[in-house]
């Protein structure tokens, strides 16, 4: 039934996703979304990790590197990806599947804490998906970034170009993992670093390296940082990505 429920189109645009790869680029943005599950589980310890949507297993990578957890898997829909995550060098990585989207082969409560970084967005069946982490395992990080700006609707190409088919706010992830019976323990929006808006300008969109766009970068960044410092209600205002970690409640969907 759930090799049914992932589009066909969609399973083909992902299995040649990782086939021009940009490993810069990729291990940068890695970077920063392992700083983020860092983050929010600070204090805590979780010896067995599984990557849902793991991509090309550059956030495995980053996590190895920081000996974040002593077991690690990964499932991934696309064969590219899954190739390239074999083909790395990842510290304590013990199994790597490809999967259909949406069923995982593994048992119930098998681990001790599910990634799901920057993966929804991508997702057709946002609610199902969550079901099924929720059986695998007792804490989950949960990255999206923050799409959702009014008039979002006038974008819709750019954000396709993604695979971006959901857009979220931080309340609106709230929601829809609280109505999943999913419940937040700690949580951070975070705005994109100079580091990577560098990057994106001047090697991806090859802008020119001029004095006037990198003072823009830095200054952009300052402004957003420092308004952030001063108001908390402009914390998730401004985000650009929304991470949490949380627990399941026991409580099943109650919808109808």
């Amino acid at each position: 039934m759930a090799q049914e429920i992932i589009s066909g189109n969609v399973k083909n645009a992902y299995d040649e996703f990782y086939k021009t790869h940009d490993e810069a680029w990729r291990m940068l943005g890695a970077k920063y979304k392992a700083y983020h599950v860092m983050d929010v589980c600070k204090g805590q310890t979780f010896n067995k990790v599984l990557e849902v949507g793991a991509g090309d297993g550059s956030i495995l990578k980053k996590l190895s590197d920081y000996n974040f957890a002593p077991e690690y898997h990964a499932v991934e829909i696309s064969e590219s990806g899954v190739a390239h995550i074999k083909a790395r060098d990842i510290k304590n990585l013990v199994s790597v599947q490809e999967f259909d989207g949406y069923k995982l082969p593994f048992e119930d409560d098998s681990f001790d804490l599910v990634i799901l970084s920057h993966v929804l967005e991508h997702v057709e069946h946002e609610r199902l998906l969550l079901r099924e982490i929720k059986r695998v395992s007792k804490n989950f990080v949960i990255e999206v970034p923050i799409d959702y700006k009014p008039n979002v609707d006038k974008r819709i190409k750019h954000f396709m170009a993604y695979g971006h088919i959901n857009v979220y706010t931080p309340t609106s992830l709230r929601y829809l993992l609280q109505t999943e019976g999913f419940e937040i323990k700690k949580d951070l929006p975070s705005i994109i670093g100079p580091e990577v808006t560098r990057f994106n300008t001047f090697i991806n969109q090859k802008k020119p390296r001029s004095f006037v766009n990198r003072f823009k970068i830095l200054a952009t960044f300052a402004i957003k940082n420092t308004v952030v410092e001063l108001s908390e209600k402009f914390r998730e205002r401004l985000a650009n990505a929304y991470t949490v970690l949380c627990t399941k409640t026991g409580k099943q969907a109650d919808i109808f």
